[in-house]
């Protein structure tokens, strides 16, 4: 490494984003708070720039998605949604919104598991953001609100199909088309969210998640190929589950009988 390079393992600074590679995690923070952390094409471009240096680094096991201050994301820039609004048509306003969109399916594509950090709220494309990851941790009292209809826009993103595959066709209808919104706590209740805490606890239940994925990053990364491919959607059928498994998992009976260990490489 040249000493003008950057220190992988120290945080760095990208258009309103911050990332950081240490220990087997990568961690990207938005970093927009006096926007409420919006989401701008400097950011989603920073995104997608995080999200390909995640899949090249094959020691990296897990991903923390979170945010400074005390709002995860309001959504899209407004500046991004005026120039859509006066000439949606226009071929400039669907490549905008299509850079924001697309950010948000490379953070749900990676190859290990993500875990989302939502403090005080995500709405609109911001909600987009916080489904696009495997796992939610939220504060109790945060409200996860589609936003769409408030500001009287049809939702984008795929966000219908995002809401469906967390909560269902009935609560997918109350919070899109029928203006509701979740706290955290009601998140979890419907499985949206994977835990709701106080926002001091939640750096324990995140390094209880991330710890042991980015210990084995080479097995973890494979788990989540079967994941992706099983779980969809659509999901397979369980003959076709058993398939899919059964080769990576020879491959591991084969990988800890050459480590000589039974609890994989790098334990004891």
């Amino acid at each position: 490494m040249s000493p003008d390079a950057p220190n992988p393992e120290s945080p760095t600074a990208d258009a309103a984003v911050l990332t950081s590679f240490d220990g087997g995690i990568g961690r990207l923070t938005l970093d927009n708070p006096r926007r409420k952390n919006a989401i701008t094409l400097e950011m989603a471009a920073a995104i997608e720039r995080f999200c390909d240096q995640v899949v090249d680094d094959e020691t990296i096991g897990a991903v923390v998605v979170d945010a400074t201050g005390s709002y995860f994301c309001s959504g899209a820039d407004t500046r991004i949604l005026a120039g859509a609004s006066a000439d949606p048509a226009a071929p400039e306003s669907v490549k905008q919104l299509s850079a924001v969109y697309a950010a948000f399916v490379r953070v749900g594509s990676l190859p290990v598991p993500t875990i989302g950090v939502v403090v005080g709220g995500a709405v609109g494309a911001g909600l987009n953001l916080a489904l696009a990851v495997d796992l939610l941790v939220t504060t109790p009292d945060a409200v996860l609100d589609s936003g769409f209809l408030a500001r009287g826009i049809h939702p984008g993103g795929g966000h219908l199909t995002l809401l469906n595959r967390a909560v269902g066709r009935a609560d997918t209808i109350a919070l899109a088309a029928c203006g509701q919104a979740l706290t955290g706590n009601e998140a979890v209740a419907r499985g949206l969210a994977y835990a709701a805490a106080p926002v001091e606890e939640i750096p324990a239940i995140v390094d209880g998640l991330t710890g042991p994925a980015a210990r084995d990053p080479e097995l973890t990364r494979k788990v989540m190929s079967s994941v992706r491919l099983e779980l969809g959607p659509p999901a397979v059928t369980w003959d076709s589950a058993i398939e899919i498994e059964r080769g990576t998992q020879m491959w591991s009976m084969a990988r800890k009988g050459q480590n000589g260990s039974s609890r994989g490489p790098g334990r004891s």
